[in-house]
């Protein structure tokens, strides 16, 4: 019985800098080449990505096709690729990511092992400038995303995982991609599958390497973005919210008040905040520093206050773009494997 026809859709924009990366991981799979396409979907990129996926797909011995993505959002880009794939599996990958050998095998083999309808493995952060090797080791912690299994470790069940393995049935069952939702659409549709009775794994054998931001300002961006979704999607799916996704959103005001209150005169509230934070940061990120290398220990608390902070603003952002419908009541207290925050 011949092995599944993979499907492997990279919602792409702008993604120069890292795309010919990416294709030359997909293709050196040893995945059998006639059971496996790739579809890079473009939200009209203005730098060099498209004639670099056209060349790689001329030159490479890759099933590769270019599709075009007018709406430009992710999601979108996601539908798109479901609409034109051949594949009895459905690979989401990034085009910041650069996966191992052995991912496709890997997820397919899980998916026909456990039954799942699901499978995702652990990523690398791996960063590639000065800054970004520092936010690669803020965000393989759990001081900096939380119980983000798929990010800082584990295995098993999982609430939601980065770059997962589907059955084409899923989207059969629960329908697409919620093109509405920008920055959340993987979260929301994993939600939706185990609302719907649906099972996700993470298998610690399916690797794969994620490149992140090289900058704060790039890192603020992408998770204000998070944050700022994330709200939406615990509307959609209030089972699946947690008190500790509130944290970042609770810092955020914290700090607020205290600083109304040194404005007013009182600045001992904001003195023991400043203290219990910027204490607790500076241990992780010695502890951290001592592990890897410690030129990187200036930067880490820079990173995990821009982690914070970016995302809990956003959720605030989030919630005053819902009418300011408060998700406290919804939230209950306990962690599940592969559930992250912040993202």
């Amino acid at each position: 019985m011949p092995e599944p026809f993979v499907t492997a859709i990279v919602p792409v924009r702008n993604e120069a800098r890292y795309i010919e990366r990416c294709l030359y991981t997909l293709a050196r799979q040893d995945y059998p080449r006639e059971r496996f396409e790739v579809l890079v979907v473009d939200g009209r990129s203005d730098d060099a990505t498209r004639p670099i996926v056209s060349r790689f797909a001329a030159e490479s011995m890759l099933d590769l096709a270019l599709l075009d993505n007018p709406r430009r959002k992710t999601a979108a880009g996601l539908n798109i690729g479901l609409e034109a794939a051949r594949g009895d599996v459905i690979v989401r990958v990034d085009g910041h990511a650069a996966v191992a050998p052995d991912f496709v095998r890997r997820s397919v083999s899980a998916l026909i092992e456990s039954g799942a309808d699901c499978v995702g493995g652990v990523i690398e952060s791996e960063g590639d400038t000065y800054a970004g090797r520092a936010i690669a080791i803020a965000m393989a912690s759990r001081f900096g995303v939380g119980g983000a299994a798929f990010r800082v470790g584990g295995r098993g069940a999982a609430d939601t995982v980065a770059f997962g393995a589907y059955r084409r049935d899923v989207f059969d069952r629960i329908g697409r991609f919620t093109e509405t939702i920008d920055r959340g659409e993987d979260d929301e549709f994993n939600y939706r599958l185990r609302d719907a009775g649906g099972t996700i794994v993470l298998v610690p054998g399916i690797h794969a390497r994620y490149t992140v931001r090289g900058g704060f300002g790039g890192l603020w961006r992408q998770y204000f973005g998070y944050g700022r979704a994330k709200p939406e999607v615990l509307r959609r799916h209030p089972s699946q919210a947690r008190l500790r996704q509130l944290a970042p959103a609770a810092l955020v005001l914290a700090l607020a008040a205290a600083i109304a209150r040194a404005v007013s005169g009182s600045a001992a509230p904001l003195r023991a905040l400043a203290v219990v934070y910027t204490g607790a940061a500076t241990i992780v990120s010695l502890a951290l520093a001592s592990q890897r290398r410690w030129r990187y220990l200036p930067l880490l608390p820079i990173a995990f206050a821009c982690l914070h902070l970016s995302y809990g603003l956003g959720f605030i952002a989030g919630l005053m773009g819902l009418g300011g419908r408060s998700l406290v009541r919804a939230a209950r207290p306990g962690i599940r494997e592969g559930s992250e925050v912040p993202e």
